[in-house]
């Protein structure tokens, strides 16, 4: 698989830490708090989120179906030395390397629309979560305005955000974007039924606009203001970028 078809069938791992990551960071301690926690990022890619994780923890762990990712993951954790455990393994979110009930918080962000069986990929975070413990999702929203993992056109993948392609029908949407998943509040819902989970949290969340605030930062205040009041409407909250979904295995 060259660079283009993973990045299409993988999506893009995280690259620099920004205000978007550090916003979704302190959602999740928000929801699942992480200090002195076993954590579990399934799906980690570089590992940017496992890093973070280490600021409440030294208890963590990511997997990635990407060995590239794994290993460039591994080059910074060798500068940490002995004591800390072994932290990332090349594995996919639908069979995890874990003994069953062995972590108190699980993040899985922006991967189950990659995964061949999302439905299986939570039914394994829910496996390895011990009763009590807290899994936190993430994945897109149906009723955001843009597709964000570009599209495919007359036979061709197309880089960039296209508008309303996840507002149309399965059957068009489908053939546009059949590389990645969106969600509705009812799809999303229906991942975890009959599983031991209940709902603690669930909202969508807009983005970051990091890349609006590395050229005009007084425009990204103002829209970031804007946007997250917007969380806090009914009707606008439903329309954010990404679901927000956590979980309490019973």
């Amino acid at each position: 698989m060259d660079a283009q078809d993973k990045a299409i069938t993988l999506g893009h791992p995280s690259y620099v830490w920004r205000y978007g990551q550090e916003r979704r960071l302190n959602l999740i301690n928000r929801y699942a708090p992480l200090a002195g926690k076993r954590i579990l990022d399934a799906g980690c890619g570089l590992g940017m989120y496992v890093r973070a994780f280490r600021r409440f923890s030294d208890q963590v762990y990511g997997v990635d179906i990407d060995p590239e990712r794994v290993a460039e993951a591994y080059r910074e954790w060798s500068s940490y030395g002995r004591g800390v455990p072994r932290p990332y393994y090349v594995a996919s979110a639908e069979a995890l390397p874990f003994p069953d009930g062995f972590f108190d918080v699980v993040l899985s962000h922006e991967v189950l629309e990659h995964v061949e069986d999302d439905r299986q990929g939570m039914k394994e975070a829910c496996r390895v979560l011990r009763p009590g413990g807290r899994l936190v999702v993430f994945v897109p929203n149906r009723l955001w305005l843009f597709e964000t993992h570009g599209i495919y056109w007359r036979g061709e993948y197309r880089f960039g955000n296209f508008p309303l392609v996840n507002w149309l029908p399965d059957r068009w949407r489908n053939r546009l974007a059949p590389h990645v998943r969106a969600y509705t509040w009812r799809t999303l819902r229906a991942l975890f039924s009959n599983l031991p989970l209940r709902v603690i949290y669930h909202s969508t969340i807009y983005p970051g606009f990091d890349n609006v605030a590395a050229r005009h930062p007084a425009l990204a205040r103002l829209v970031r203001g804007l946007a997250y009041t917007c969380e806090r409407l009914p009707g606008l909250r439903a329309c954010g970028l990404s679901h927000l979904l956590v979980l309490e295995k019973t």
